[in-house]
This record gives C-alpha cells, structure tokens and sequence, in this order.
C-alpha cells in the first residue's frame, strides 16, 4: 500500500519543516509567506509587489555615507583612467601596449562595477555589503603603505574614507535595511 493512499495518522498532523525553519504546506505548496516577505520572482518582495525604496524602514545615514564613499572612489578611478588613457594616446613610453590596454580596461570595469555597488547599496540591496567591505579593504592595503612612503595627504584621502565606511558597514541599521533581496528566490 501506497503512502498517499493510506489515512492520516497522528505524524502527519504536524506539517514538515523546510531546512529554513519555516512549516511546508502539507498540500503540497509552499508555505504562505507572510506579508512583506522579500523574494524576487515578480517584485523585489514574495507578495509580488515592487515597493517604493523609502518602504517601512527609512534610509539610514550611514547608507547616504557609504554610497557617497564608493561612489566618490568610482570617480576617482574613472578620473584615474581618462588620464592613463590619455598618456596612452599621446604616446607616454610604456613597456607593453597590450598591457597598458588591459590595465585601462581594469581601470573601467572597476570603476563601473563601484558604481554599481554604490547605487544598489543605496537602493538597499544586500549583495553590494560584500563588494564594498572587499573595496574598502583594497583601499586600506594601497593607503597605508602610500601614507608611510610620505605621500601623507594622498595616504590619509584613502585611508579616512575606508576606515568611516568599514565601520559603518557594519552598522545594525545598515545591516537592516540593506537586506533587501534580488533576482530569483532562494533555492530551500
């Protein structure tokens, strides 16, 4: 005999857990998410809709900082590039051309990758947190060596903002509101 043919018995009054704790549906669906639940298959929530970014929680300051910080470093990378890439044209000796294109194609795709860690960091999103931590970090490891080989003012420029967004990184209100999932929902 066939488990779905016979009758419930007193195990199957509680309805199975799922690994994320939540109880399945025992009809075969999945749970009823509860108001508000972020997911992303329709919306940027399970309930479909796609809500206004200043939603219940409003955007901490500590956001607008980070945002600005990442963004500011977008630009200064971008600036850095438009003057390599304008040696490049004017003829600066190089060793290896190739190498300098490629080293101006990193300086671009960094530079549009932080600024769209800034933008969705602003925008809540919980993914960017890791991508500007991993900037941040890259910062300090140029700035401190930079601020020991005498170039003070230049070392302090990225020391300073590194540090303030680190700390703020892990602020709870930054944490709580840049918890905002996208893309598809999760697989469990």
């Amino acid at each position: 005999m066939s488990r779905a043919s016979e009758e419930p018995s007193e195990r199957d009054e509680n309805p199975p857990v799922d690994p994320a704790g939540a109880p399945a549906d025992p009809s075969g669906g999945a749970a009823a998410d509860p108001p508000g639940a972020r997911a992303g298959a329709a919306g940027s929530y399970r309930d479909g809709s796609d809500r206004d970014e200043s939603e219940s929680i409003a955007r901490p300051a500590g956001i607008f900082a980070i945002a600005v910080i990442v963004a500011l470093e977008a630009t200064a990378l971008l600036v850095a590039a438009a003057w390599y890439g304008g040696q490049l044209l004017t003829g600066a000796p190089v060793l290896s051309f190739w190498g300098a294109v490629f080293t101006l194609g990193l300086l671009l795709a960094f530079s549009t990758w932080l600024f769209a860690v800034a933008r969705f960091l602003f925008r809540g999103y919980r993914w960017p947190r890791a991508g500007a931590l991993v900037t941040q970090l890259f910062t300090l490891t140029i700035g401190f060596p930079t601020v020991t080989g005498g170039y003070t003012l230049a070392g302090l420029a990225m020391l300073l903002p590194a540090a303030v967004a680190i700390v703020l990184l892990f602020d709870k209100r930054v944490i709580a509101f840049a918890s905002r999932a996208g893309g598809t929902p999760p697989a469990l």
